[in-house]
């Protein structure tokens, strides 16, 4: 049985707490609201600023299954480097399209995010011994 040293330990919680944030977030677009509703929501905001309506409807998709498929890749520790790159470039996306409608934008939910993130992607990929990526040696050395 591996023992539980607390980098292993802090890698574990906060890699769950980014990935249940993700994930209930993604689904909640996905399944709940519904990304053409995410996509509905925003379109007149992007309208002003003369964006594609294809474009903000691909990104509207783009980021909320990101964020779910995402979400479950950290939660269960698959693939996390690349989980971890595209959420990040899901934090851009989202901070390049909110930026875009106010310059000013409330980062209380983002910010976190951002942080949490950076934190795992700076750890040494061996202190993530309690995932998938470990159990099928995936983690890259």
């Amino acid at each position: 049985m591996m023992e539980l040293e607390g980098t292993h330990a802090a890698y574990l919680i906060a890699r769950l707490f980014l990935g249940i944030l993700f994930f209930v977030q993604g689904y909640d677009k996905v399944f709940r609201v519904k990304v053409h509703t995410v996509y509905s929501t925003m379109l007149p905001s992007f309208n002003r600023l003369n964006i594609n309506p294809l474009l903000v409807k691909i990104m509207a998709y783009v980021t909320s299954y990101i964020e779910f498929i995402g979400g479950i890749m950290l939660i269960i520790g698959f693939f996390t480097k690349a989980a971890l790159l595209l959420l990040g470039t899901d934090l851009l996306i989202v901070a390049i399209g909110l930026g875009m409608l106010t310059p000013m934008w409330d980062m209380q939910h983002a910010f976190p995010r951002l942080i949490l993130l950076l934190i795992l992607l700076i750890l040494p990929d061996y202190w993530n011994v309690f995932s998938l990526d470990e159990l099928f040696k995936l983690n890259s050395k």
